[in-house]
């Protein structure tokens, strides 16, 4: 089943929802203050590794941000 990325028109919360593709346009709400959520463009991350078992990038930049060049979302306010 595909995870979606939703974001909260009213408190700005960012989540993930998992829902069958016959669902994927159905209005979710927000976990938090239950407001309607709009569906975000989800990108991915692909990686190819070498003969030396050395992972790099082949698509995307390994961050759902393109802004952001942290290695991790804990500190992001989204």
């Amino acid at each position: 089943m595909p995870i979606y990325e939703y974001l909260c028109t009213e408190c700005k919360y960012k989540f993930e929802v998992r829902k069958p593709f016959d669902k994927a346009g159905s209005e979710t709400s927000c976990p938090k203050c239950g407001k309607p959520a709009s569906r975000l463009f989800s990108r991915i991350a692909s990686f190819s590794k070498d003969s030396a078992g050395i992972s790099s990038p082949i698509a995307g930049n390994g961050s759902s941000c393109d802004s952001c060049a942290a290695s991790s979302c804990s500190s992001c306010s989204l």
